[in-house]
Formats: C-alpha cells, structure tokens, sequence
C-alpha cells in the first residue's frame, strides 16, 4: 500500500443471475406469485362452487401467470420503452456572440 491508497475485497455475489426452471431474477418471484394466488383461488372456487370448477380455475390462473411471466422475462429485467421513429430534440442554448 503506497501513497495512502487503501485497498479491500469486495463481495460481488453470484456474479451471475439466479436462475430456478428457466425463470431469472425476480421473475422466480412473480412465478410462485402465481402459483400462489392460483391455490388461493383454487381453495376458494372448489369451497364455493365444485371440485371442477376450481380445477378449471387453477390451470387458468396458474397457466396464464406463469405464461406472463415467461413473457414479461423476455422484454427483460427493467421496464423499457421501445420506440421507433427519428426523433429530433431542439437545442435550447442562448448564445452570447456579438457581431
């Protein structure tokens, strides 16, 4: 250590996302959120009506949110704005120059 400089190790983590059955990241989240919510609601609707009916609605529920799931994965992690076009930004500078 020459010249005051302090050196120390940094923890970096995994150095790679976690990965559960092809879903990354958070999206392991969203994937038991929907099976989650797909028992809940499969207790109720089988409690409520019949036993077929909430069968009915566990493939729907827990189906339709893993299959969104798998869909919001593939746009990526963060939330993005994909627009085409030619986009032109005016230049708002004041310039001092005298002739």
């Amino acid at each position: 250590m020459e010249g005051g400089e302090l050196w120390f190790r940094l923890y970096k983590g995994l150095q790679r996302p976690l990965v559960f059955r092809s879903f990354k990241g958070k999206f392991i989240y969203w994937g038991v959120g929907s099976i989650f919510v797909g028992l809940i609601l499969t207790m109720v609707t089988a409690a409520i009506t019949s036993i077929w009916y909430g069968l009915i609605t566990a493939i729907i529920t827990v189906g339709g949110g893993l299959t969104y799931t798998g869909i919001m994965q593939k746009q990526g992690l963060h939330q993005k704005t994909k627009e085409t076009g030619i986009f032109i930004i005016p230049c708002h500078f004041k310039t001092k120059f005298k002739k």
